[in-house]
């Protein structure tokens, strides 16, 4: 096939709206979408299935594709043994979730792209991640590899049902934990020191390389310095989000965060930017600066804002998924500069004050080009900070004429919800009121465009939604109406969040552990439905319910909301007891229901209450807002001390306790340090 021919040439995923899947629309492999046609296919033809699964950020995923499936002999030899299936793991990770957990029950290594051999019942069987398109480093060939599998099937099928069997077992096992273990505060406690101890002291971060940014493990140990008081764990925090602010992990024109860095200075990114990290890091920056008054902490926020209002906002308001590291065929190619480069645009005596700063040189720190970045430390002034921002300006309207990477517009529900909440939890601390709007707006399109009735769509792109959405999408969805009911006071939102909570519940729970499946009941294409409760990348869904059910407790006064957090949070933990830094989000979930603070807001008096309780860190803090004694439930511990109030009060309640009525702002951080001072 010539190259005219090969980019006229469509297979099946011509018809897909994920980004990532038309990115393989003219290989000359037979692919298919996951589907009951692609699974029928394979049980007809009695074919195993290849199950190809990635990303569009993905470096490694492009290596592969460029090398094998854009390949005609090794098309030839996919499409005469395998029924070939595509898969964007952003758009289904339930498929993603179950095809990892078993490559990690092989003993292999996960990651993507990941490959995996199926029967043609869809049932896992090996894999593997990338595989070279020729021998090399004792890795065999992909074509040996598709060859040496099909064998296997056709002359020795026995061997098959007896992997196929037992590793099925051993999932199902997994999906069904049992026992309990106690954890507490203590534990908590010893937990955060343990992994503090593992941060890097110089570089901040974990220690090691790669460097990722951990937010639900820099939020534990926020969490730990709310609890002890120890100004270590915030000063390790804080440590480490200054040295990503300042790392080449951080886009110092653009703004915005790439996934990780490949060293253990954060200098080298892998240039990917994901939405998900951007919301985490938004949240932890705004904390930083509510504690600290850094404002290196306030500036990278509303850079990270501005870039996504400029770079990934869809038309209809929401958010898109993510930015490609590549571009032109090289990773980070959009992102370097030359030393010469940035000559000839600022001039001799600007370039060479821009380049003291950002640590350039001829010679370049990475593969002969300039990162950005100021690990170095070089002093500078408030004149010199003035500069520096006006000819940063000057290089990103320059570099905006650059070939740019790819975007992967595809808005994701569960990745919204991320940065929804996080748009609204750093508004509130950082008064900046256009954040609020940008997140209602989100909110409002995802509610209105993805949503059928009471449940929610996973992914949406080009007026094309998948449905139904998976447990992440209701937790993080629920978790963002709720930051918006606090922030606002505005009932649609609670209204919004008890409907997908009850939702959730309907189609998702697992009735024997109190936590939640990934895929819904009536989810109909896959072979088991996967349940993991461990963190990824992102908080893992239960631990994010968990949080939701302790704030419904005290924002819709439902005390079975409580009664469900409690059950979920003790079965995982219990099964977790020997993986508890897996289930990092978990143990911040369950801080938040030992020590959050209730703050209940009475009268319709002066917003200035309600806006002073918000002013409090959100991690552990509940505000809601009660006009009078009958908007609050008749079980709520503040009811018996609402009738002494006189006016707008506040009543602080933690661990089922109440102060008594505070009427000055000021006072309300005052009554909540003292209750946790003094806890019964």
């Amino acid at each position: 096939m010539s190259s005219a021919q090969k980019s006229v040439h469509l297979n099946r995923l011509s018809e897909a709206t994920s980004p990532y899947l038309l990115q393989h629309k003219h290989n000359p492999v037979d692919w298919w979408t996951w589907g009951p046609a692609a699974l029928a296919e394979a049980k007809a033809s009695k074919r195993p299935i290849l199950l190809s699964v990635g990303y569009a950020a993905c470096h490694w995923c492009h290596v592969m594709a460029h090398e094998s499936f854009e390949d005609e002999a090794t098309a030839q030899v996919m499409n005469e043994l395998f029924v070939n299936i595509k898969v964007d793991r952003e758009e289904r990770p339930d498929i993603d979730q179950i095809y990892m957990n078993a490559l990690h029950l092989l003993g292999e290594q996960g990651g993507w792209p990941l490959t995996m051999f199926l029967t043609p019942q869809a049932e896992p069987v090996w894999g593997g991640t990338y595989f070279p398109k020729e021998s090399r480093f004792g890795r065999p060939a992909f074509v040996d590899v598709l060859r040496e599998v099909a064998r296997l099937f056709r002359e020795e099928p026995s061997r098959i049902e007896q992997n196929r069997d037992a590793l099925l077992s051993r999932l199902a096992e997994k999906a069904r934990p049992a026992g309990k273990v106690t954890i507490g505060l203590k534990e908590l406690d010893a937990a955060a020191m343990q992994i503090g101890n593992m941060f890097d002291q110089v570089n901040g971060g974990l220690r090691g390389a790669p460097k990722f940014p951990q937010p639900a493990i820099l939020e534990m140990l926020w969490r730990a310095g709310l609890r002890t008081g120890d100004a270590r764990f915030f000063e390790t925090v804080e440590h480490s989000l200054e040295r990503m602010c300042e790392g080449g992990i951080y886009d110092h024109l653009g703004g915005g965060f790439s996934r990780y860095s490949v060293d253990e200075k954060w200098l080298v990114p892998h240039f990917e930017k994901m939405l998900y990290d951007n919301a985490q890091l938004l949240e932890l920056l705004a904390l930083a600066f509510q504690r600290s008054g850094t404002r290196l902490f306030a500036q990278r926020a509303r850079e990270t804002v501005d870039w996504l209002a400029r770079e990934m906002t869809t038309g209809e308001g929401a958010f898109a998924a993510s930015l490609d590291a590549d571009s032109e065929g090289e990773e980070g190619k959009f992102y370097v500069w030359s030393k010469n480069e940035i000559i000839e645009l600022l001039g001799p005596d600007a370039g060479e004050f821009f380049a003291r700063h950002y640590d350039v040189t001829d010679e370049g720190n990475f593969e002969g080009h300039n990162i950005l970045n100021r690990l170095k430390g070089v002093p500078r002034s408030e004149a010199d900070e003035s500069r520096l921002s006006s000819l940063r300006n000057i290089l990103l309207d320059a570099r905006s004429g650059r070939i740019r990477p790819g975007l992967d517009d595809k808005v994701l529900a569960d990745w919204n919800g991320l940065m929804i909440a996080a748009l609204v939890n750093a508004a509130v601390i950082l008064d900046e009121p256009k954040w609020l709007a940008m997140a209602k707006r989100a909110f409002g399109f995802i509610a209105d465009t993805m949503s059928k009735g009471d449940r929610l769509g996973h992914s949406w792109r080009d007026g094309k939604l998948l449905f139904p959405g998976l447990a992440s999408d209701f937790a993080a969805m629920t978790r963002a109406a709720l930051a918006l009911f606090e922030a606002t006071g505005e009932r649609r939102y609670l209204d919004h969040a008890l409907a997908w909570q009850n939702a959730f519940d309907a189609h998702y729970a697992d009735a024997d552990t109190g936590g939640y499946y990934l895929s819904a009941d009536d989810a109909s294409d896959l072979v088991l439905r996967p349940h993991s409760t461990s963190d990824d990348a992102t908080p893992n869904p239960n631990a994010v319910a968990a949080q939701n059910l302790v704030r419904l407790a005290v924002l819709a006064g439902d005390d079975a909301c409580r009664s469900k957090a409690d059950r979920l949070i003790e079965n995982i933990l219990s099964a977790a007891e020997r993986n508890l830094f897996g289930h990092v989000a978990l143990l911040n979930a369950l801080d938040l229901r030992l020590r959050g603070a209730e703050i209940v807001v009475t009268g319709s008096g002066p917003e200035d209450l309600a806006q002073a309780a918000l002013k409090l860190p959100y991690v552990d803090r509940i505000v809601l807002r009660a006009a009078a004694s009958d908007a609050l439930p008749a079980t709520h511990p503040a009811q018996d001390k609402l009738k002494t109030a006189q006016g707008s009060a506040v009543f602080v309640c933690i661990g089922e306790r109440c102060s008594l009525p505070v009427t000055g702002t000021a006072a309300i951080a005052e009554t909540v340090a003292a209750m946790r001072r003094n806890p019964v």
